[in-house]
């Protein structure tokens, strides 16, 4: 038989948890920038760990020294301003993870979209005693100089993000991110899934200079061009990833192209601008012209769940968590694999609403 405290008791946790549902439910949803759910948001990696043979890089390889991170000096360089939310959401991401761990300092750094103040920048906080650097490349190319100082310390570099062109284990340990050329391919089928394979597509193309655009623009192109030659490109002009940039590009192409069907834009930023221009042009975006880009923003999913987007392939931004868990292996001894590929969701009309909650 249940006592009457027991009871109680039970009656008093229950109403807790309703309580904690419906403030869960009625819960404000944000403007789209990093205050997400975070544990919904967490990134899984994809691609399986270096093998025990001996392949990827070790400490001793690479020629770095063991720390421990609680008393290490890591550097964080951040390649664009955070006016973008996937910007926004990885810096919050690595500040976290690094409070979270107790690292004794975090020196972070905003190239704002210039590579000579990110080759300055790591330079600066290897000057400091940065003991340990992740760094998300602004282009895969022109880093070397900062990574030649960095290995003249024997200071270990992990990326995350953008891919450099440059040798693992050498220049870098490891790339931390998304397979960007699947992204394209999958963006590609969610765009033969809402036109039913017809019509004519814009590109607008991120900026230049780095494995991102051009990987997402050739999983897109080569996926069409597979299953869906009904769907015709008749434009790529870059929106240097900029939400108004992209909505400048849009409003051109409005005027020199006005039958246009569909919009594939390599992140969401662009994908916004272009929603903007098309409303300015008495057009529906989503319906009288569909438009899928990646990102996983909190307003693209939004503008999905409001019929005013058609899908959305996710790239996620929270790398702290598996930036440092990465670094604290590579100390340890562990062998850790060139590429760190994660998983990636997508969003589509049928999810949008119930996953508010998991986007940035």
């Amino acid at each position: 038989m249940t006592s009457p405290r027991r009871s109680r008791l039970v009656a008093a946790v229950c109403l807790a948890a309703a309580a904690a549902l419906a403030a869960g439910c009625s819960k404000e949803e944000g403007s789209g920038t990093a205050s997400s759910d975070t544990s919904q948001g967490a990134q899984v990696v994809q691609s399986p760990s270096a093998d025990s043979s001996g392949s990827g890089c070790t400490l001793e390889a690479y020629g770095a020294t063991k720390i421990d991170l609680k008393n290490a000096v890591v550097g964080f360089s951040q390649s664009e301003k955070e006016a973008n939310p996937f910007r926004i959401a990885e810096t919050q991401s690595i500040k976290d993870e690094a409070a979270k761990l107790g690292v004794k300092k975090l020196l972070t750094t905003n190239a704002q979209s210039q590579l000579s103040k990110q080759i300055s920048d790591i330079k600066d906080m290897l000057a400091q005693g940065a003991q340990l650097l992740i760094v998300a490349p602004l282009n895969s190319d022109g880093l070397e100089p900062a990574l030649q100082a960095a290995a003249a310390k024997h200071v270990p570099v992990i990326t995350v993000d953008r891919k450099l062109n440059a040798t693992a284990c050498k220049d870098y340990v490891a790339f931390l991110g998304s397979d960007f050329v699947e992204q394209g391919k999958r963006a590609a089928d969610a765009m033969i899934q809402v036109t039913g394979g017809k019509g004519k597509v814009a590109i607008l193309l991120g900026s230049s200079g780095n494995n991102v655009t051009t990987d997402r623009t050739k999983g897109f192109v080569d996926q069409l061009k597979a299953k869906a030659p009904g769907l015709e490109i008749v434009a790529q002009q870059t929106g240097e990833f900029a939400r108004d940039k992209g909505q400048q590009v849009m409003e051109q192409l409005i005027q020199s192209k006005p039958d246009i069907t569909a919009v594939y834009a390599e992140n969401d930023e662009m994908g916004l601008g272009a929603v903007t221009a098309l409303k300015g042009a008495g057009k529906k975006p989503g319906k009288d012209v569909k438009i899928v880009s990646i990102d996983g923003t909190r307003n693209a999913v939004q503008a999905l769940a409001d019929g005013q987007y058609n899908g959305v392939i996710e790239s996620n931004p929270r790398f702290g968590p598996l930036a440092f868990d990465t670094a604290q292996k590579f100390f340890a001894g562990e062998s850790i694999p060139e590429n760190v590929i994660i998983s990636d969701r997508a969003y589509d009309a049928s999810n949008a609403k119930d996953s508010l909650s998991g986007a940035y």
